[in-house]
């Protein structure tokens, strides 16, 4: 059966050789795209192109059921599978602290011989054994929302990821407009701190999310004159554009990071810097996270959109939580992604690849977006609840 599609415009993205389902083919590097802050919508320059279905049956690993997002994702490969006639069955670990579990499931469903998985790792190291075996096995796997940047080489076919590095860069770009003044009268007598919570330091979409906030604020700041110290979690400090002196610095970027994958946990975290009395901004980097700086501004009080009067808080993703508090004064914007998209084109390029045909990696856009413009059409999709 053939059904339609909207062809993808690409990026400078990784172009893969011919392979199909029980084969193995050979991939070059990826460059990712310098930008900082996407803008329109990769779908919105789309054309029709053809994609057939067939009698394929996919497994997919997500990192949890735990938040909206992945249930959004879900909804798009439960879409696809209709639209193309094939079927696939979607699993995940209850935490996305759950490594081991993931990479259980994972193994499993090696172990079922599917026609193509689908694959959103938690810890992009932890899967490499997974992905040698699922290449041996003549599996195919495309990553989704989380590259595997270590990928034996030949084990995934194609990712279909957000330019997570830019929609970092993205939120500190919005951001610091706000806290310029602010960060202008900084001294190293009296500085300022910001601060960021990523949930984790394994995965690699948050690896280089958080990384591109903190390079994008190192940056502003400097471009500023002033002088900017990384401290908190160690993976963060260490693998920045630069982590500076702390004793000479008048901008402080503070990263926590919580012990699991928890809105409690991220909340325990967030209250550590959003109580220091130099806290000028937080930022979360995505649901949990962000969802974690709203929970711990439950008992704080210190959230506002000016900062003359509170901290400047700003998320990632969507939800409920960070709509109401975008809405109610107490973020300034947050940066979405499109997880039902990322779920949806994962299987139409699991089929492309069974049925034979050239697949890319497909760059994802992210967008910023505040009280102003969350009802706006290239908007309004992404803010699943």
């Amino acid at each position: 059966m053939k059904k339609r599609i909207l062809a993808i415009v690409l990026g400078t993205a990784m172009t893969l050789s011919m392979v199909g389902c029980g084969e193995t083919k050979e991939e070059t590097p990826a460059t990712t795209p310098d930008t900082k802050a996407p803008a329109a919508s990769t779908e919105e320059a789309a054309a029709p192109a053809e994609t057939a279905g067939g009698d394929y049956h996919f497994e997919v690993i997500v990192k949890s059921f735990q938040s909206t997002y992945w249930q959004a994702a879900v909804k798009g490969i439960e879409t696809a599978c209709g639209e193309l006639g094939v079927t696939a069955n979607a699993n995940g670990p209850a935490n996305e602290s759950d490594i081991a579990d993931q990479v259980q499931m994972l193994n499993d469903a090696i172990q079922k011989a599917p026609d193509g998985i689908g694959l959103a790792a938690c810890d992009t190291n932890s899967v490499l054994d997974s992905l040698t075996a699922a290449l041996n096995a003549g599996i195919p796997v495309v990553c989704f929302d989380t590259g595997v940047s270590d990928a034996p080489e030949g084990s995934v076919v194609a990712t279909v990821a957000t330019d997570n590095k830019a929609a970092g860069a993205c939120a500190a770009t919005n951001m610091y407009p706000v806290i310029k003044d602010v960060v202008a009268a900084a001294t190293a007598d009296k500085p300022v701190r910001i601060g960021e919570v990523n949930q984790d330091a394994t995965a690699l979409n948050i690896q280089e999310r958080g990384l591109g906030f903190i390079d994008e604020m190192i940056k502003l700041c400097t471009a500023d004159g002033k002088k900017v110290a990384v401290v908190g979690n160690e993976f963060y400090v260490n693998n920045c554009s630069d982590k500076g002196d702390e004793k000479t610095a008048e901008v402080i970027i503070e990263v926590g990071v919580p012990a699991q994958t928890t809105v409690d946990l991220a909340a325990t975290e967030a209250n550590k810097i959003m109580s220091k009395a130099d806290t000028i901004a937080i930022f979360g980097s995505n649901q949990t996270t962000a969802e974690g700086v709203i929970t711990a501004n439950e008992t704080l009080n210190k959230l506002a959109t000016d900062p003359a009067e509170g901290i400047i808080g700003a998320g990632f993703d969507a939800g409920t939580p960070q709509k109401a508090a975008i809405n109610n004064g107490k973020l300034i914007g947050s940066v979405t992604q499109s997880p039902l998209m990322m779920g949806y084109k994962t299987i139409y390029t699991l089929v492309d690849v069974c049925n034979g045909k050239t697949v890319e990696d497909i760059p994802m856009d992210g967008y910023w977006y505040n009280a102003d413009n969350m009802e706006d059409e290239d908007i309004a999709p992404n803010l699943y609840d």
